[in-house]
């Protein structure tokens, strides 16, 4: 039972160590795409949902992130709206520090609008991969701050709009619940449990 225990123990600090190498080695800037763009479809049920889209520009010392997320889901074959959610935010960066955040969120119809100041905390809209480090995050749509816990679960290969890729991959949970992939320092898929039950994923293109 001791040994049990014991290798338990290790696989755990081994999973801890990985995610903290990755948040030490990582800066916001290793998770721009080459491109300045980076584009989701959002999937549930195997149908395409809605959009998550981020556009990067400047450097690693000043940096402007615009992110538009639009997600509705309609009753089939009647086509009526029952759920929407709309936001649009801007990060702006100075030497890899979180320096402000704007965002207007309409979460079907409760509308949100918060503007923040330079904080040490890493914003919940997912594309740092530097987050994997972190035990606290910014909520991108009220503002308050979320405790998370991160594991590691291994390398995966994950399906793009360019191919598969080999991504590592992260359970957060806590203030914040999603799955979360990424390449190279870069985000490639999310997965997360909606409201209802359904699984949502954000599909890179």
């Amino acid at each position: 039972m001791k040994r049990i225990q014991t290798a338990a123990l290790l696989a755990a600090v081994t999973i801890g160590l990985a995610a903290t190498s990755l948040a030490a080695s990582a800066s916001p800037a290793d998770s721009i795409p080459a491109s300045g763009r980076l584009s989701f479809d959002v999937i549930r049920k195997g149908k395409d949902i809605g959009d998550y889209v981020l556009t990067f520009r400047g450097n690693s010392a000043n940096l402007t992130v615009d992110l538009r997320t639009e997600v509705k889901v309609k009753v089939p074959v009647v086509g009526v709206s029952v759920y929407t959610f709309n936001q649009q935010s801007t990060e702006t960066w100075k030497g890899g520090k979180l320096a402000a955040l704007s965002s207007r969120t309409d979460d079907n119809g409760t509308p949100h609008d918060i503007s923040v100041g330079a904080t040490s905390l890493i914003p919940a809209s997912l594309w740092a991969a530097d987050l994997v480090g972190a035990r606290q995050v910014l909520n991108t749509i009220d503002g308050s701050t979320d405790a998370i816990q991160v594991r590691n679960l291994g390398t995966e290969s994950v399906q793009t709009g360019a191919g598969p890729v080999q991504a590592t991959h992260y359970a957060v949970s806590g203030g914040l619940n999603r799955d979360l992939w990424y390449a190279g320092g870069k985000l490639v898929h999310v997965r997360f449990a909606a409201e209802d039950g359904s699984v949502i994923d954000y599909a890179l293109r």
